[in-house]
């Protein structure tokens, strides 16, 4: 749809955007107002916390535990950050809390995608390819790009099945724990990164136990 130099001038009215990002930002969302708001606060939130991070050391942080109420269920996990005065923060120590909390509930396996070994995701990307062919046996045959990209909509469900930064934040749906990991660096200004967890559930064999 075209996008009306009205639409970007309301746009860069309410969120301070650049004209030339608001238009892409319109672009993307299908000339939705609202969605174009989270688009562009959730750019910003990425690129600073990319700017963040790029050669910052982090040597502060909490290590983080939850049990469950039943006892059968227990978290580690460590969130670093550059100093003990962010670490201390309310907003730094009930992001670590509430982490804990989704990790036990939702049991990812992975930080973040990169750290899903190749083999495991070849191994996966056979499986979907194999089931895109049983389901479409006997019928005209797709582009090759377009198949590829069915296949590639699948991987992305099963990363967001195992790779915590890519769940769905279990107290607030509407934002992946990446979103709210973002909204934490661009709130303390300085360099966080959740470094590794493991995630234990009574009688459970060791390699069945995650950790990142």
């Amino acid at each position: 749809m075209a996008i009306t130099a009205q639409q970007i001038k309301e746009l860069r009215e309410v969120t301070g955007a650049g004209p030339l990002d608001c238009k892409k930002a319109l672009e993307a969302t299908e000339g939705d107002f609202n969605k174009a708001v989270n688009f562009l606060r959730e750019k910003g939130l990425a690129k600073a916390a990319k700017k963040l991070g790029a050669g910052r050391t982090m040597n502060e942080g909490v290590i983080e535990v939850y049990q469950h109420f039943n006892r059968r269920v227990a978290v580690i996990v460590e969130i670093n950050c550059e100093t003990d005065f962010v670490a201390n923060t309310a907003k730094f120590r009930t992001f670590a809390k509430d982490l804990a909390l989704h990790i036990a509930n939702l049991a990812p396996e992975y930080v973040k995608r990169e750290d899903v070994p190749a083999a495991v995701v070849e191994a996966e990307r056979t499986v979907q390819l194999r089931r895109y062919e049983e389901e479409n046996a006997g019928k005209k045959e797709k582009p090759a790009e377009v198949v590829e990209k069915i296949v590639g909509g699948r991987m992305d469900k099963f990363f967001e099945e195992l790779v915590l930064m890519e769940q769905s934040f279990l107290k607030d749906d509407t934002k992946t724990v990446r979103q709210l990991f973002n909204e934490l660096v661009a709130e303390v200004g300085e360099s966080c990164e959740i470094r590794r967890f493991a995630r234990f559930a009574l009688g459970e064999t060791v390699e069945q136990s995650g950790e990142a």
